[in-house]
């Protein structure tokens, strides 16, 4: 599936985001995410299988807590690199009895968005 990052949402999916916070092997990963790092890296620091942590970058990702950082290196492979794209997760109850969610993100300097975009122009081609 195909993110846009310059679009990524405010509010993303309530549900998305529920499944993936309530998610044990989700929030291990969150955890180790101190700085960006490869799934494999991912796999090794929270001692879960490669298999599944690429099942729940995806989980995260869908719910737009992860950003996917493309690392291009001169030997022509390139590496992904995951990081987290919020600072904070908000819930709320609105005037209307609804559950609202809020997300703050770190700020993204130029340079990162536009790296972003070109990453998922290359995705799609």
């Amino acid at each position: 599936m195909v993110r846009d990052p310059a679009g990524v949402e405010d509010a993303p999916d309530l549900q998305a985001l529920l499944d993936a916070l309530d998610d044990p092997d989700c929030r291990a990963i969150v955890k180790e995410l101190e700085e960006p790092m490869t799934a494999s890296e991912i796999s090794d620091a929270a001692d879960i299988p490669l298999s599944t942590v690429y099942r729940k970058l995806d989980m995260l990702s869908e719910a737009s807590l992860l950003s996917e950082l493309t690392e291009v290196r001169s030997d022509g492979h390139h590496t992904t690199r995951y990081d987290l794209n919020f600072d904070e997760v908000s819930l709320s109850v609105t005037e209307d009895q609804e559950l609202d969610v809020t997300v703050s993100r770190p700020s993204r300097t130029a340079e990162e968005r536009l790296a972003d975009m070109w990453s998922e122009v290359r995705k799609e081609t």
